[in-house]
Protein backbone atom coordinates (compact mmCIF):
# COMPACT_ATOMS: atom_id res chain seq x y z
CA UNK A 1 0.00 0.00 0.00
CA UNK A 2 1.11 3.33 -0.67
CA UNK A 3 1.24 6.00 2.10
CA UNK A 4 1.10 9.18 0.09
CA UNK A 5 -1.88 11.34 0.52
CA UNK A 6 -3.42 13.85 -1.73
CA UNK A 7 -4.85 17.21 0.02
CA UNK A 8 -8.68 16.23 -1.53
CA UNK A 9 -10.49 13.86 -3.52
CA UNK A 10 -11.31 13.84 -6.76
CA UNK A 11 -14.55 15.51 -6.78
CA UNK A 12 -15.98 12.53 -8.94
CA UNK A 13 -15.52 10.50 -6.04
CA UNK A 14 -18.17 8.82 -3.74
CA UNK A 15 -18.31 5.46 -1.24
CA UNK A 16 -19.19 3.38 -4.38
CA UNK A 17 -16.23 4.09 -5.89
CA UNK A 18 -14.40 2.03 -2.82
CA UNK A 19 -14.50 -1.42 -3.40
CA UNK A 20 -15.05 -3.24 0.77
CA UNK A 21 -12.57 -6.14 1.52
CA UNK A 22 -11.36 -7.60 5.01
CA UNK A 23 -7.91 -6.18 5.98
CA UNK A 24 -5.19 -8.58 5.95
CA UNK A 25 -1.67 -8.16 8.19
CA UNK A 26 -0.13 -6.67 5.27
CA UNK A 27 -2.37 -3.65 5.20
CA UNK A 28 -0.98 -2.77 9.15
CA UNK A 29 1.01 -0.14 8.19
CA UNK A 30 -1.43 1.58 5.59
CA UNK A 31 -3.88 1.25 8.79
CA UNK A 32 -1.65 3.13 10.92
CA UNK A 33 -0.71 5.70 8.75
CA UNK A 34 -5.23 6.25 8.59
CA UNK A 35 -5.72 6.19 11.76
CA UNK A 36 -3.30 8.91 12.55
CA UNK A 37 -4.51 10.50 9.73
CA UNK A 38 -8.02 10.60 10.88
CA UNK A 39 -6.64 11.55 14.93
CA UNK A 40 -7.41 8.08 16.46
CA UNK A 41 -3.85 6.96 17.62
CA UNK A 42 -3.12 6.96 21.26
CA UNK A 43 0.23 6.52 22.89
CA UNK A 44 -1.29 3.88 25.15
CA UNK A 45 -3.02 1.80 22.54
CA UNK A 46 -0.52 -0.03 20.05
CA UNK A 47 -2.19 -0.36 16.77
CA UNK A 48 -0.05 -3.18 15.30
CA UNK A 49 -0.54 -5.30 18.18
CA UNK A 50 -4.49 -4.40 17.92
CA UNK A 51 -4.27 -5.32 14.29
CA UNK A 52 -2.86 -8.76 14.90
CA UNK A 53 -5.02 -9.37 17.46
CA UNK A 54 -8.06 -8.46 15.36
CA UNK A 55 -7.49 -10.15 12.89
CA UNK A 56 -6.08 -13.51 14.61
CA UNK A 57 -9.33 -14.29 15.78
CA UNK A 58 -12.60 -15.69 14.36
CA UNK A 59 -14.50 -13.21 16.20
CA UNK A 60 -12.98 -10.29 14.15
CA UNK A 61 -11.66 -8.46 11.66
CA UNK A 62 -10.63 -5.38 10.19
CA UNK A 63 -12.86 -4.02 7.21
CA UNK A 64 -11.44 -1.61 4.74
CA UNK A 65 -12.90 0.40 1.82
CA UNK A 66 -10.40 0.88 -0.77
CA UNK A 67 -9.57 2.12 -4.04
CA UNK A 68 -6.27 2.21 -6.10
CA UNK A 69 -4.60 0.63 -3.56
CA UNK A 70 -5.38 3.52 -1.01
CA UNK A 71 -7.61 2.84 2.05
CA UNK A 72 -10.43 5.43 1.84
CA UNK A 73 -11.54 4.01 5.71
CA UNK A 74 -11.66 0.93 8.03
CA UNK A 75 -13.11 -0.42 10.88
CA UNK A 76 -12.43 -2.71 13.50
CA UNK A 77 -15.61 -5.17 14.29
CA UNK A 78 -15.68 -7.50 16.69
CA UNK A 79 -18.05 -9.62 19.42
CA UNK A 80 -17.84 -11.12 22.88
CA UNK A 81 -20.32 -14.15 22.12
CA UNK A 82 -22.90 -11.01 23.36
CA UNK A 83 -22.51 -8.02 21.95
CA UNK A 84 -20.92 -6.30 19.01
CA UNK A 85 -18.42 -3.53 19.12
CA UNK A 86 -16.41 -1.25 16.62
CA UNK A 87 -13.03 0.46 17.11
CA UNK A 88 -10.92 2.46 14.74
CA UNK A 89 -13.73 3.65 12.68
CA UNK A 90 -11.87 6.02 10.26
CA UNK A 91 -11.98 7.93 7.22
CA UNK A 92 -9.19 9.46 5.46
CA UNK A 93 -9.62 13.10 5.92
CA UNK A 94 -8.82 13.99 2.05
CA UNK A 95 -12.41 11.69 1.18
CA UNK A 96 -14.59 13.02 4.34
CA UNK A 97 -17.96 13.74 3.56
CA UNK A 98 -18.15 10.88 0.30
CA UNK A 99 -20.31 8.71 2.50
CA UNK A 100 -17.57 6.44 3.38
CA UNK A 101 -18.08 6.45 7.03
CA UNK A 102 -21.32 5.50 6.38
CA UNK A 103 -20.89 2.68 4.15
CA UNK A 104 -18.25 0.95 6.80
CA UNK A 105 -20.22 1.24 9.30
CA UNK A 106 -23.14 -0.22 7.59
CA UNK A 107 -20.22 -3.30 6.57
CA UNK A 108 -19.63 -3.34 10.25
CA UNK A 109 -23.08 -3.97 11.02
CA UNK A 110 -24.13 -6.29 7.99
CA UNK A 111 -20.61 -8.28 9.94
CA UNK A 112 -21.94 -8.30 13.10
CA UNK A 113 -25.42 -9.79 11.68
CA UNK A 114 -23.80 -12.55 9.98
CA UNK A 115 -22.69 -13.16 13.04
CA UNK A 116 -25.67 -13.75 15.06
CA UNK A 117 -25.02 -10.35 16.90
CA UNK A 118 -27.74 -8.42 17.82
CA UNK A 119 -26.54 -5.30 19.21
CA UNK A 120 -23.55 -3.32 18.52
CA UNK A 121 -22.00 -1.26 21.37
CA UNK A 122 -19.74 1.70 21.01
CA UNK A 123 -17.57 4.21 23.13
CA UNK A 124 -16.82 7.64 21.99
CA UNK A 125 -15.03 10.06 24.11
CA UNK A 126 -17.53 13.22 25.51
CA UNK A 127 -15.67 15.52 23.94
CA UNK A 128 -15.99 14.50 20.31
CA UNK A 129 -19.43 16.48 19.39
CA UNK A 130 -18.79 15.68 15.65
CA UNK A 131 -18.80 11.77 15.99
CA UNK A 132 -21.19 11.93 18.32
CA UNK A 133 -23.86 13.92 15.56
CA UNK A 134 -22.77 11.42 13.02
CA UNK A 135 -23.47 8.26 14.91
CA UNK A 136 -26.99 9.97 15.93
CA UNK A 137 -27.16 10.68 12.31
CA UNK A 138 -27.12 6.55 11.93
CA UNK A 139 -29.80 5.65 14.64
CA UNK A 140 -27.63 5.53 17.49
CA UNK A 141 -28.79 6.55 20.90
CA UNK A 142 -26.45 7.66 24.33
CA UNK A 143 -27.52 4.48 26.91
CA UNK A 144 -26.60 5.70 30.25
CA UNK A 145 -23.66 3.19 31.62
CA UNK A 146 -20.66 3.71 32.99
CA UNK A 147 -18.11 2.22 31.69
CA UNK A 148 -15.23 0.65 33.75
CA UNK A 149 -12.06 -0.84 32.47
CA UNK A 150 -8.36 -2.52 34.29
CA UNK A 151 -5.11 -2.72 32.20
CA UNK A 152 -4.14 -6.14 32.79
CA UNK A 153 -0.72 -5.46 31.00
CA UNK A 154 1.03 -2.42 30.77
Amino acid sequence: MTEKRPETAPETSSAEDFTLRDATIRDAAALDVLWQAAGLTRPFNDSHQDIGFALAGPASTILVLEREDRLGASVMVGHDGHRGAVYYVSADPAFRHLGLGTRIMQAAEDWLSAQGVWKLNLMIRPDNEGVRAFYEMLGYEVEERIVMSRRLKD
